[in-house]
């Protein structure tokens, strides 16, 4: 146990404030990839918030040998992609919004408006390229690129040989390329 990375034993320690540190650990890396999947800020808080919520509610069902050999960021990767997929799928279902209903996104007030500015231009920029690509490309490209999971992860995360992994990242990330070269 002393071999431990310190989520793992602040989850065994104690499921509360374990989670605490889970949540504070890797927030920014789940919200980034619910970002980049679904391209809203909205649906990526939506998704993050969800995510977590599943996870402790998983947690709390876990023993210590589950928990001893969790691997947090794939675990928390796995929640997140499983939750993206069964959106898009309930969304593909439905007939498109009125555009009159949906809610503007605000800005954060702890950013300035040249960084505002600056974040949504190049974020909008490349979450158009990844909304052009197949779903399973962005998924694999997204974890890869932006999440830094190694293939293997990947592999675990979307449940998928480890060879199309690299296919998909391969050929996601030259789409990629010829996509932004034709802008």
């Amino acid at each position: 146990m002393d071999c431990l990375d310190p989520v793992r034993k602040a989850l065994l320690d104690d499921l509360d404030e374990g989670f605490a540190e889970l949540f504070a650990a890797h927030r920014g890396l789940v919200f980034t990839t619910a970002l980049r999947l679904s391209g809203r800020w909205a649906d990526a808080e939506d998704l993050t918030a969800e995510a977590f919520l599943r996870a402790y509610r998983a947690l709390a069902g876990y023993d210590r040998d589950r928990i001893a050999g969790l691997q947090p960021r794939a675990w928390l990767m796995t929640i997140l992609m499983n939750l993206w997929r069964n959106c898009a799928r309930t969304r593909s279902r439905k007939p498109p919004p009125d555009l009159r209903e949906v809610p503007v996104e605000t800005a954060d007030p702890r950013e300035s408006v040249e960084d505002t500015a600056a974040r949504h231009e190049t974020g909008d920029e490349l979450q158009a390229l990844l909304g052009r690509l197949p779903a399973e490309q962005r998924a694999a490209v997204v974890l890869r690129h932006v999440v830094d999971l190694p293939v293997s992860e990947i592999a675990a995360v979307l449940k998928i040989p480890q060879g199309t992994v690299k296919s998909h990242i391969s050929r996601g990330l030259k789409r990629l390329r010829a996509l932004g070269g034709a802008q």
